[in-house]
């Protein structure tokens, strides 16, 4: 345990964050994302929702502001009438730690999969919700 470090932030996790750099991507992965197969490297946070994952990690992260949308949704498939109002919990987290108000690229299912497949390293979590799942681009750290 750190002052100032979120519980939620294992030291794994907060390593994986130090390593990466500008423009590397990680995957926050709800529970049923088939984190494991995707993970280049691969976090194990069961049990923790996505938001106040997202919350902890955005205390620490810096978004990518060179690009248009630095936080990449997966798409609803079309047809499934699913609701995603988790979407709105991320985007109250991100406009508090950030002050972003519209972050989301939405992702095709599939084309989401291969990102993550690239991505430095995918966060398993015990998120119930559909859709949950979220890439984030990092930014740079400011002297």
């Amino acid at each position: 345990m750190l002052y100032g470090i979120s519980p939620l932030i294992s030291p794994e996790l907060l390593k994986v964050l130090m390593e990466m750099g500008h423009g590397d991507e990680i995957v926050i992965g709800d529970g049923n994302f088939p984190a494991a197969s995707h993970a280049q490297r691969l976090i194990r946070c069961d049990g923790h929702g996505i938001p106040e994952l997202l919350d902890a990690i955005l205390r620490l992260f810096p978004l990518d502001p060179y690009v248009e949308k630095p936080v990449a949704l997966m798409q609803v498939v079309p047809g499934d009438t699913v609701e995603t109002p988790i979407w709105n919990e991320y985007l109250a987290v991100i406009r508090e730690r950030v002050g972003l108000e519209a972050p989301f690229e939405e992702v095709e299912r599939f084309a989401f999969y291969e990102r993550a497949k690239k991505a430095y390293a995918v966060v398993a979590t015990g998120e119930s919700a559909l859709y949950a799942n979220v890439i984030l681009k990092k930014g740079v750290v400011k002297p």
